[in-house]
């Protein structure tokens, strides 16, 4: 229960710092997805840190590659959405596209 609890605040922590590092208008918005930001570039940094080998199977990567995970994730999402892959959260649907 401790380590879920570190979890979410390690990933909290690391989702706020890539937002400042990252800025841009249609970064995910909120407590819970910046939360979700910061676990997700944990689970992508600790999956590159255990495939190159800096990291054992029962280790998971710090705050510092957590928050270098969730730029790389951020980065992903940016592309994404400039794409139109995904939707911008900062768009409504019901005024898109824009009408002159």
């Amino acid at each position: 229960m401790t380590g879920f609890i570190w979890m979410i605040v390690i990933g909290l922590i690391a989702g706020v710092i890539a937002r400042f590092l990252l800025p841009g208008p249609n970064n995910p918005q909120g407590f819970v997805l910046t939360a979700v930001l910061g676990i997700a570039g944990a689970f992508v940094s600790t999956w590159i840190g255990q495939s190159i080998g800096w990291y054992r199977p029962d280790q998971g990567a710090g705050l510092i590659a957590a928050t270098l995970g969730a730029v790389i994730v951020l980065v992903i999402w940016h592309r994404l959405v400039v794409q139109r892959t995904v939707n911008d959260p900062g768009i409504s649907h019901t005024n898109w596209p824009p009408r002159a």
